[in-house]
């Protein structure tokens, strides 16, 4: 069957399995990425060739992903050489495609870029479906070795880890993005509101709130030390504990019994994560609040007035059997607290100072905390570079 045959009805679904392996990896809509460029470039230095790319081929289309050398423009699949790679679970060689009744008459061959040489290995998303391939081109025939074979696999073999590792990224952005809090929540005579926003998939800040059985609403906002995907195992860790200590305990109490919970764990991963953990009493406007090793609170009263709460304890994970102080305010009408992680600080100068400035004048523009939060996460977004997790927790008393 010809490249523009109508496929049977059988490989009509093997392609729509195949074309749904590639969009599950995530990786053709985010552009050129590092760390498949490091891969490229490397290629292109050591066979020496004109251009070395990683492809991507969905239903009609070849995509490049990245290139290092000659510039490639995507092309129709039907007239892509990476097209027949994806038929073979080997590397595909074509010494010279103008003596190569394949494609002699191929369009890329005849005309622009004048390919000559071409090798590519295909790559593979879980499952086994060829998605891709990592190939060089050249203007001129060549020879192939056995050892370049060799040495090409391992390199696509480079290029598939990769892939497979944006799709377990993705996966686990996904049910870190479950985890967290879906809505804001509805409580008569308070406005609540917050978000985190991860410096790379998944991340180590994290909030969270929930209605204990006494009718209080458990507020807590965590930052976990590092990262990516370990400091967001530790951050769902560190969230079970507290929901399972804060339901029934006092902020205080609850603090003490997760970090005793936590503190093996904690101590043999050498991490460490600082918290500030709130119980609000709708009915008396008081919230009750520990501060573990966080300080990144403010307080702003609807006079315009600003009180910062003293730093707590030591974060969880430094040391055994800590105590933590339970400290309280009362709120009153038009009254705001706001608590952020650290990374907030590099959106605002980076100091705490100039960020806490911010905070205040964020508050005393915004007519609600929902457009405090969505302020701090636009400025996040913004970034052309985010360093590290933004997370932001307002509670506001109505006027």
């Amino acid at each position: 069957m010809s490249a523009c045959a109508a496929p049977s009805p059988p490989a009509v679904a093997v392609e729509d399995a195949r074309v749904r392996a590639l969009e599950d990896l995530g990786v053709l809509p985010t552009g050129p990425e590092e760390r498949f460029d490091r891969i490229t470039r490397l290629a292109r230095r050591v066979f020496g060739v004109a251009s070395a790319a990683v492809t991507l081929i969905d239903r009609d289309v070849q995509h490049v992903k990245s290139q290092e050398g000659r510039h490639l423009d995507a092309v129709p699949r039907h007239d892509s050489f990476c097209h027949h790679t994806l038929g073979t679970s080997r590397t595909l060689v074509v010494e010279d495609a103008a003596g190569d009744e394949r494609f002699a008459g191929n369009p890329l061959v005849s005309g622009g870029p004048g390919i000559r040489f071409y090798a590519g290995h295909p790559l593979e998303a879980p499952g086994g479906h060829r998605v891709g391939a990592l190939c060089l081109i050249d203007d001129r025939p060549r020879r192939f070795t056995d050892e370049e074979r060799l040495l090409l696999e391992e390199l696509a073999g480079w290029v598939q880890e990769e892939m497979t590792r944006s799709r377990e990224l993705q996966q686990a952005a996904e049910v870190q993005r479950a985890l967290l809090p879906s809505r804001w929540p509805d409580l008569p005579g308070y406005d609540v509101a917050g978000a985190c926003m991860p410096a790379r998939s998944v991340g180590g800040d994290f909030i969270d709130w929930y209605r204990t059985p006494d009718g209080d609403l458990a507020l807590t906002l965590g930052d976990v030390m590092g990262k990516g995907l370990p400091a967001a195992i530790v951050m769902a860790t560190v969230r079970g504990a507290m929901r399972l200590a804060g339901r029934e305990s006092e902020p205080g109490d609850a603090v003490r019994q997760a970090a005793a919970t936590l503190y093996e764990d904690l101590d043999g991963m050498t991490s460490m994560v600082t918290l500030c953990h709130a119980r609000l009493s709708p009915g008396v406007a008081v919230l009750r609040y520990t501060d573990a090793g966080h300080g990144l609170m403010l307080l702003v009263r609807a006079d315009g007035s600003v009180g910062r709460p003293q730093r707590g304890g030591l974060p969880l994970g430094v040391l055994p059997d800590q105590e933590w102080r339970e400290d309280r305010v009362v709120l009153g009408e038009g009254d705001a607290v706001v608590a952020f992680s650290d990374g907030l600080l590099d959106l605002c100068g980076g100091s705490p100072e100039t960020a806490l400035d911010e905070v205040a004048r964020a508050v005393g523009a915004s007519a609600s905390s929902g457009d405090v939060v969505r302020h701090f996460m636009a400025l996040a977004r913004a970034r052309p570079v985010v360093d590290d997790d933004v997370a932001v927790l307002v509670i506001r008393r109505d006027r």
